[in-house]
């Protein structure tokens, strides 16, 4: 059949594929003819396109498109798909339409498609009315709470139940720092073992490496069946066997993507094939909200840990301490009594400061911050509340954890090899409001910090007081 003239009437760029049901491999799918939209861009020279070849001879292989082009011809029914291609940095609306065929083993399709550097809001708008509600739904879930990690359950357990699926996850990514985390998930009730148990082993970072490749810098990865999970074993085929065991006969994963940087991924496993599409349609829109969520989120995360955080010793700073105090007189988030609190005060860093310069006394610091961190115990809150000045708040401390803890303390308070400094503490049984133990503990590290450099008359003390 000649496609020239029907073909010569598309502005956009077309071509028209045959489905060869009864080959495998690349053959299976083949650029028949095209326009001059599409041959532009496949070749630098016109003459040099061939005809009824496969496509892979024009554009790297993608199964997700192949799976499109099976869809299209298997059902006999048009796709309109819009989504954003990693591979080409880009937003790709594309249309697939079955065409009439001379031959039932060799099915035939128009592809065409349109690419913008930014997603169109009106065009992923365009879905149909099962998954316009299924997106209503998980919008009005993210405005639903402030709590959200309790939102992005609530978001997961939707997802899985639109999609069918016995499994639904959304999981961070961090590739530079190879950190993969579980954000959120939910499994059907009649589940025994979760499937993805065995992601959280310590070979779980090589599996979600994998993934990357499995896409193919595609909007997804999926299988259905068993021939594109063969497929998928060829690139990452401890994974698949550990799916195979796991009884996951189908499998979708969305990345999450925010400022062209992959951060996380939602999948849904054990779904229904009949509702692929819908799957499709509903998870690809559904990541594209949830990206710009979750990042929003991290951002804000990023910030107040900044405003909270000393970035040279990386414990707490003043700000934090003045808003931790705050919170437990107004009652909003109390410091647990018992409690114990410290002062810690560094000696000799003027001295170091001016014989050595400040690089050697933001050394001295970060040894002061190493040695607090040594306590080892995940209640003890601690603040770089000076220049030279720390404090721990220590809830849930009897008198004896106290006790130990002071010991352990003093004990390291002048340590050969590393930096010296003076103690002061107060628990609450002496005083039960925090900013009277405060000022107790103050007072203690001060008489202290005197006695050390009546010992140590080489170094300067500077102090605060005088």
């Amino acid at each position: 059949m000649d496609y020239k003239g029907f073909l010569a009437n598309f502005r956009r760029v077309a071509c028209v594929m045959s489905v060869n049901l009864n080959e495998e491999g690349d053959s299976r799918y083949r650029v028949v003819d095209a326009n001059e939209a599409y041959k532009k861009t496949v070749v630098q020279n016109l003459d040099d396109f061939k005809y009824d070849v496969p496509y892979t001879q024009y554009i790297p292989k993608a199964v997700n498109f192949e799976a499109l082009c099976d869809n299209c011809v298997t059902n006999d029914r048009p796709i309109h798909t819009y989504f954003d291609i990693e591979l080409y940095n880009a937003w790709m609306e594309v249309f697939l339409t079955p065409l009439e065929s001379d031959d039932p083993d060799r099915k035939m399709l128009l592809f065409s498609y349109e690419m913008n550097p930014k997603a169109d809001i009106d065009k992923l708008a365009d879905i149909s009315s099962e998954t316009a509600g299924n997106v209503i739904k998980t919008c009005l879930k993210l405005r639903e709470t402030n709590d959200f990690q309790k939102t992005m359950n609530a978001v997961v357990k939707d997802i899985r139940e639109q999609c069918g699926a016995k499994g639904c996850c959304i999981l961070l990514s961090d590739f530079e720092k190879r950190k993969y985390t579980i954000l959120s998930e939910d499994f059907d009730a009649t589940v025994g073992a979760l499937p993805e148990t065995s992601y959280r082993s310590d070979r779980f970072s090589y599996v979600v490496e994998t993934w990357p490749r499995l896409m193919q810098k595609s909007n997804c990865f999926m299988f259905t069946n068993q021939k594109e999970m063969d497929e998928a074993r060829k690139i990452a085929p401890e994974w698949m066997d550990t799916l195979t065991h796991d009884g996951i006969k189908s499998l979708v994963i969305y990345p999450l993507r925010s400022d062209n940087k992959t951060i996380g991924y939602i999948w849904a496993g054990n779904f229904d094939p009949e509702k692929v599409m819908m799957i499709k349609e509903t998870l690809s829109l559904t990541a594209f909200i949830l990206s710009a969520e979750i990042a929003n989120e991290q951002n804000n995360r990023k910030i107040k840990i900044m405003s909270q955080t000393d970035m040279l010793t990386e414990v707490y700073n003043r700000n934090a301490m003045n808003n931790r105090i705050s919170d437990d007189l107004e009652g909003k988030n109390e410091i647990k009594r018992p409690f114990g609190v410290f002062f810690i005060d560094v000696n000799g860093l003027k001295t170091v400061n001016d014989t050595k310069g400040h690089l050697a006394g933001d050394n001295l610091l970060k040894d002061v911050a190493g040695s607090l961190k040594e306590l080892n115990s995940i209640k003890n809150e601690i603040y770089r509340v000076g220049g030279d000045e720390f404090m721990i708040i220590a809830p849930e401390t009897s008198s004896e954890e106290f006790k130990s803890l002071e010991k352990r303390l003093f004990e390291n308070a002048e340590r050969s090899d590393h930096a010296h400094f003076a103690v002061g503490s107060c628990h609450s049984d002496e005083s039960a409001d925090i900013r009277k133990a405060m000022q107790n503990a103050d007072a203690r590290m001060y008489l202290r910090k005197a006695e050390y450099y009546s010992r140590h008359p080489e170094y300067e003390w500077h102090s605060k007081r005088g």
